[in-house]
């Protein structure tokens, strides 16, 4: 019904391994140090929150900046691993690399959650989220995670937050690198780079490969037995060309490509109830292509704009597995509901936004989008369509005013329209405030905003489920927080609070004359029957602990703790929102010795939650330590290692689904300046 999600996973991707690093043999003397073509140094700006740069210190939203190069130190390979240790998110993934995984904030859901790749929007068209499976980290340069309804400037699916992810930009001269893999699980993973800029024009592109036996998708510890592998291949692109008269003009590209097997459940004729189940042969092929390119030219000196195209495109053929193994009853037999069906769908964006600044304190920014996502589903072995050619289209308009008074005090006001071609209107607006007392170095900032997510294709029209009479999910939230800078570069400490309440959520809900009745005597289709709130308190503190001590180059603590307190208001009961815990916290200590060796400890707590509306399927709390360290071996060869779950916790996401066992990977990277 809502694209089988134990089967909508894995996007897809490209490599070449490290020959082109041996195609251009140099001395010693022009070799530069192992980490540098992959270090970063992004500025202390921030987009997402005004869709122009500004300043960190004048952000008046809750937002968290995860860099290429931190991923780089910390051996990161997948952007849902990096999340897991951000701040206010619930990562859950239904199995191990490859199945699909799920991010929600501030006690919203993952259709709520926008997700971008270099300015290109890639939720689904057909079930509203993104899947996270099969994006890797090679050749990211920033993820921005923006938390709160972001409706005002983002539009639909943004009313949890955004996140905001950007491809390398080419910087400085020419560079290659390419590194090998391997690890648990037969797990080997290769790759190669090249990045650079000369004269106006800047380049940056890799390619990697990713192969996995894996392990049991199903939780092994409850009785299944298969493998269940994953293969991923991945590239991606940045070309840009510096204009006359400030001018810019960027073309991004990224394709992503995996397969992976998974498991699911088996039908009890006995209890009726749906038992985990593991399923022999059951596989899925994604594959994603993301576009996009941005054209920005300053008109006057006071007057700029900028012009945005993209296309996410998305293929998934699943096929259901012949044999399934009921891992409660062990009973073995024929897959109860058999499939095989293929999924397409594209999102198309065009964004033209102008900006113009009045006077020194005030920017005006407005802009128009027009967003298309289409659809279609086969049934494969019926060789018809589920549905076919179904289009959700809107036009909006948005418009902002920033305000900068004398560097202490900002804040920005916004509202936005959109015309949606299914159900109407949708109105949004944002307000938000903040003043720094620079001789203190505190800032307090605060925002209120209204946000709201259009239905998706599956849920206007899947045959026997859809309600062409839905309308949007909205939300209003608000958020205040004290960030204070501690003296002597020493770090930064912030605390604060948010709430939300989202109301009209689409669920599947009973009822006879609103959704009739089904071929099956059935009578639930997709209903606006939900309410529920969510209200937290979000803590941070990132402390530089030592600089250029003896046996301490650098000594960095980052720590994160949320507090989610979700009540969801359904059929009269009052209980907590699925996959939401009320604590949970990170923790990621970086120690530098030296300027060749450098370790990290990181430490994950996610509390009990339940994995049902009626919280009657608690999954336990988990606590799990990684270790990574390297060491430049010489000028142009980095040794790494990282060791995950150190202490071998028993542990799932998702009830039922399996988590990595206690494992360890090891690689080498090799990196270098061209001598061009």
């Amino acid at each position: 019904m809502l694209r089988f999600s134990v089967s909508h996973v894995f996007r897809s991707c490209a490599l070449i391994p490290w020959m082109i690093a041996l195609a251009y043999p140099v001395s010693a003397q022009e070799v530069a140090m192992a980490d540098q073509s992959e270090v970063v140094q992004a500025p202390d700006v921030i987009v997402s929150a005004t869709k122009t740069p500004i300043p960190a210190k004048q952000v008046t939203s809750a937002v968290e900046v995860i860099t290429g190069e931190e991923m780089q130190q910390r051996k990161i390979r997948t952007v849902a691993e990096a999340l897991r240790w951000a701040q206010g998110l619930s990562v859950n993934q239904g199995g191990g690399l490859g199945t699909s995984v799920d991010v929600r904030m501030r006690g919203g859901t993952p259709e709520q959650t926008l997700v971008l790749i270099d300015g290109a929007i890639v939720n689904s068209a057909t079930i509203g989220n993104y899947d996270f499976a099969n994006l890797t980290s090679d050749n990211i340069e920033r993820i921005e995670i923006l938390r709160g309804s972001q409706s005002m400037l983002w539009g639909s699916d943004a009313m949890g937050g955004v996140i905001n992810i950007t491809t390398k930009r080419g910087r400085d001269k020419p560079n290659v690198s390419a590194f090998a893999e391997h690890g648990s699980f037969n797990t080997i993973r290769e790759g190669a780079s090249l990045a650079g800029k000369k004269g106006p024009i800047d380049f940056s592109g890799s390619i990697s490969r990713l192969d996995t036996a894996g392990f049991s998708a199903i939780n092994y510890r409850r009785g299944a037995t298969e493998r269940d592998g994953y293969h991923n291949w991945q590239g991606s692109v940045r070309l840009g060309a510096d204009l006359p008269k400030d001018g810019r003009l960027e073309f991004s590209f990224r394709w992503l490509r995996g397969s992976v097997n998974f498991d699911g459940f088996a039908f009890n004729s006995v209890t009726f109830a749906s038992e985990p189940a593991d399923v022999f042969g059951a596989r899925s092929r994604n594959s994603q292509y993301v576009f996009a390119g941005n054209y920005s030219q300053p008109i006057t000196a006071w007057w700029s704009q900028q012009l945005t195209l993209s296309r996410a495109t998305e293929s998934l053929v699943s096929y259901g597995g012949t044999i399934e193994q009921n891992v409660v009853t062990g009973a073995t037999g024929p897959l109860g509901f058999p499939f095989n069906s293929q999924i397409e769908t594209t999102s198309n964006r065009l964004e033209w936004q102008h900006n113009i600044q009045i006077a020194k304190p005030l920017l005006l920014t407005g802009g128009y989008q027009f967003r298309e996502q289409k659809g279609n589903n086969t049934d494969l072995l019926l060789q018809t369509p589920t549905f076919s050619n179904k289009t959700l289209s809107n036009h909006g308009g948005f418009g902002e005013a920033q305000l900068n008074l004398w560097d202490r005090l900002f804040a920005t006001a916004g509202v936005r329209q959109d015309e949606y071609n299914v159900f109407g209107s949708a109105t949004t607006y944002r307000v938000t405030g903040g003043y720094l007392v620079k001789e203190t170095g505190t800032k307090f900032r605060g925002s209120y905003s209204t946000g709201f997510r259009a239905p998706t294709i599956n849920q206007l029209f899947f045959p026997n489920f859809g309600n062409p009479n839905l309308k949007p999910e909205r939300s209003q939230g608000l958020d205040a927080a004290i960030e204070q800078t501690l003296p002597n570069d020493l770090g930064t400490v912030s605390v604060g609070y948010f709430w939300t309440r989202y109301r009209d959520l689409i669920l599947s809900a009973q009822d006879p004359i609103a959704c009739g009745t089904g071929p099956f005597g059935a009578n639930f289709c997709a209903l606006n029957v939900g309410l529920a709130t969510a209200r937290g308190f979000e803590a941070t503190v990132k402390l530089h602990l030592y600089r250029d001590q003896p046996w301490a180059k650098s000594l960095d603590l980052l720590v994160h703790y949320t507090y989610t307190d979700t009540e969801n208001f359904q059929n009269g009961q009052n209980t907590r929102v699925p996959k939401w815990p009320l604590n949970q916290w990170s923790a990621i200590l970086s120690y530098q010795p030296s300027e060749a060796l450098r370790g990290n400890l990181e430490g994950r707590y996610v509390g009990e939650r339940f994995n049902n509306v009626g919280n009657s399927n608690p999954i336990p709390s988990f606590l799990i330590w990684n270790l990574s360290a390297s060491y430049d071996v010489t000028k142009y060869m980095q040794a790494y290692i990282r060791f995950d779950n150190i202490f071998n916790e028993k542990y799932e996401e998702i009830l039922f689904f399996g988590t990595p066992i206690r494992s360890i990977f090891g690689g080498v990277r090799i990196n270098y300046d061209l001598p061009i």
